[in-house]
């Protein structure tokens, strides 16, 4: 399918992710950024200033408890050229409140955002009341992201009077827009299920509505470059800023029908290739960083 598929029920259920797809990707993700989480140095904490506006990568929450939420967002002033940012460090600040104007911040902090991760983000903010609707924002140097809602789960125990999730999977940016998530923001949703095929790795040889900006990744940096085209749709954009995200991965995030350590075309290469898209997923989505 090309475009997302919305769903109602009075309560949450199993999200029915992949056991051994999803050990695999935390381990493989920890492998990734072992050396990568090194203290910066003092020199790296100065007045920011971008090439363009940092945040057009948007925002997204994710990964919800009754008490926790993960923020997400990335600097990326030149999305689609690697990013913008270079080897800087960059030093984040985050808000959470209350209300959209942030005049009740409940939690605030930092976050080093560093070129071996893209210059991603990925706060765990924890403390939070439960089934509460929260609203966050990330500044760098002057400038502001867009302002992002999000929300806790109830607790276990709870039995609220409505509960309503989205379901979407399968978004190939060449064969389809991205419209069915205006009429999934319409319906307000309190959490969206994303089960699979986030990004497509191969250029469709017809049908295109739109067309992939580069060729078929294998790099870190063409799978970054993939991602970053499909955060950047309007439709897209806007469903990941109202509510929380919970994520899986199938199988075109890396590769048509892969297995284990085996592409489809058997390239003795896959294994690298399955290591560079694993983080760019984990780059690109609000994912906990343990």
């Amino acid at each position: 399918m090309t475009s997302p598929r919305a769903r109602r029920s009075p309560h949450a259920d199993g999200n029915g992710h992949s056991a051994s797809r999803r050990t695999f990707l935390r381990a493989a993700t920890a492998a990734a950024l072992a050396g990568w989480l090194v203290k910066p140095s003092l020199a790296s904490d100065r007045h920011l200033l971008f090439v363009d506006y940092p945040f057009k990568l948007g925002v997204t929450s994710g990964t919800p408890t009754s008490s926790s939420v993960v923020l997400w967002t990335r600097l990326a002033p030149d999305p689609l050229h690697g990013g913008g940012m270079g080897v800087a460090q960059a030093r984040v600040r985050w808000q959470m409140a209350t209300d959209e104007h942030f005049g009740s911040i409940v939690r605030e902090g930092e976050w080093w955002a560093m070129a071996g991760l893209a210059h991603s983000v990925h706060v765990t903010v924890d403390g939070l009341a439960p089934d509460r609707v929260y609203f966050y924002r990330f500044i760098a140097g002057n400038e502001v992201s867009p302002v992002g809602r999000t929300r806790t789960l109830p607790e276990a125990t709870a039995t609220p009077s409505r509960f309503r999730f989205a379901l979407a999977s399968c978004q190939h940016y060449e064969l389809g827009y991205f419209s069915a998530y205006t009429a999934m923001l319409e319906d307000e949703p309190d959490l969206v299920l994303f089960v699979g095929d986030y990004i497509y790795e191969y250029n469709a040889a017809g049908g295109r509505v739109r067309a992939h900006a580069n060729a078929e990744p294998y790099s870190l940096e063409s799978y970054r470059d993939r991602y970053a085209q499909y955060q950047l749709d309007p439709h897209l954009a806007a469903m990941r800023a109202a509510a929380p995200w919970l994520m899986t991965i199938d199988d075109h995030e890396v590769m048509n029908d892969w297995a284990g350590d085996t592409g489809e075309d058997l390239d003795p290469r896959f294994v690298s290739r399955r290591a560079n898209a694993l983080q760019a997923y984990f780059e690109h989505v609000p994912l906990p960083m343990c």
